[in-house]
């Protein structure tokens, strides 16, 4: 996915099109991540859409449900996607900060006469 040590650094236009390639695989994870928790919220808590969205935001947000679940169904799948929400959390981390890792350790280990 990103250059070897034998090519040279990205300029930073070409740097920033990556940065933006990895905000858009970030933002469609979120989106998608937030639909999944809606659907689930609105089929096993019987919740409204406005309400469904709340709940699943601050779960994906790391705050937690604002209206605690009533069935069984409820609890599990709100136990799951607090789950899926801390994985989501680390992997978008990784995601947005990996580029600027591998830009830093590119420079250093770049080898120029290696071409």
């Amino acid at each position: 996915m990103y250059e070897s040590r034998t090519t040279r650094p990205l300029t930073r236009p070409e740097f920033h099109r990556r940065l933006l390639g990895q905000a858009a695989w970030v933002l469609a994870l979120l989106v998608g991540s937030l639909v999944l928790g809606v659907a689930g919220y609105m089929v096993f808590e019987q919740l409204s859409l406005v309400d469904a969205f709340l709940n699943a935001a601050m779960l994906l947000g790391g705050m937690g449900p604002v209206n605690p679940p009533q069935t069984v169904a409820g609890k599990v799948f709100a136990g799951c996607y607090a789950l899926y929400a801390g994985l989501v959390f680390i992997v978008t981390a990784a995601m947005m900060f990996s580029p600027f890792m591998h830009r830093l350790l590119h420079h250093f280990h770049w080898d120029d006469k290696a071409r």
